[in-house]
């Protein structure tokens, strides 16, 4: 292709830009607002994702070893957990710090009731090590494998909470996934509308262009450039907008909710656009590149 016809596509796709101006800017509005919810869903998601995360990392499999059971063959217990591809890390809790974390959270500080206990723990032999897990959802199969191990009197988890956690996380991603799909059609429709008007709006200067001996190729172009343009423009509004409420939000958030701070942690904004500034252009492109293709094709048939 030559470079004079390229600029030649570019400058009628712009013109088709203009002449069809309200359709045109009803299809940037909607892939505007279709990628700025688009957005507002990846924020909620990745971050609900990131806080779970975080959340599963404090949720832990408590392991209680048999009474008989020395420094070596807890050691050898530990080195089995660890073999675990999914396990994380553990900590060991000996049987004082164990004490010392209990006598804190029942007896609030009181020495008065802790010094009744001078001398004499009451969860001897109450050793643990405390398993993290990669992801909880494979916490079942981790309790068996660990509850197998030779010497492992007992193994709590929090079943219930994984199962929640894990749920949550595909309620999400389902409700996200139907949202934006929906929204992508919309804006699909509404560009092949606008590229269906400016085929008919030239339909006479295709003809005759077709009789000159002009090429599908040359017909075709403005149209997909007009599209494409038209998806680049609606991708790049709504980015701009997405940072300043991102940044404003989260700020909010942090500081009206301090208390929440260990649980709220958000991602940080330019770790979120790194990743949305391309996914938004190749959405915004690609609705624009393949509502124009299928328009064009379907359309030209008939002139």
């Amino acid at each position: 292709m030559k470079i004079s016809s390229f600029f030649y596509g570019i400058k009628q796709g712009i013109k088709g830009i203009v002449q069809n101006r309200m359709f045109s800017l009803a299809s940037i509005g909607t892939i505007t607002a279709c990628l700025f919810l688009f957005g507002i869903f990846y924020f909620l998601t990745s971050n609900f994702r990131f806080m779970i995360k975080n959340a599963e990392s404090g949720i832990g499999i408590t392991v209680f070893f048999d009474e008989e059971a020395d420094d070596q063959l807890i050691e050898e217990i530990g080195n089995d957990i660890l073999a675990c591809k999914d396990v994380k890390n553990i900590e060991f809790v000996s049987a004082e710090e164990a004490w010392n974390t209990f006598s804190k959270d029942v007896f609030q500080g009181d020495e008065t009731v802790t010094n009744t206990f001078e001398g004499d723990n009451p969860l001897e032999g109450s050793a643990s090590y405390n398993v993290y897990l990669e992801r909880i959802t494979n916490q079942h199969e981790i309790v068996k494998y660990i509850e197998d191990i030779e010497g492992v009197r007992q193994v709590n988890s929090s079943a219930s909470v994984a199962k929640n956690l894990n749920s949550f996380n595909v309620l999400i991603a389902y409700i996200s996934v139907s949202v934006i799909l929906i929204l992508l059609a919309v804006a699909v429709f509404l560009i092949s509308t606008t590229i269906a008007m400016g085929i008919s709006v030239r339909k006479k200067e295709i003809s005759i262009m077709k009789l000159m001996g002009a090429t599908d190729l040359f017909i075709r172009m403005p149209f997909v450039i007009e599209g494409v343009l038209i998806g680049m423009i609606g991708a790049l509004l709504p980015l701009g907008l997405l940072y300043i409420l991102y940044e404003n939000v989260t700020f909010y958030v942090m500081e009206r909710f301090q208390v929440l701070e260990n649980w709220l942690t958000f991602i940080d904004i330019s770790s979120e656009f790194r990743v949305l500034v391309p996914l938004a252009l190749y959405i915004g492109i690609g609705i624009g590149l393949f509502g124009s293709i299928f328009t064009v094709r379907k359309h030209l048939r008939n002139i």
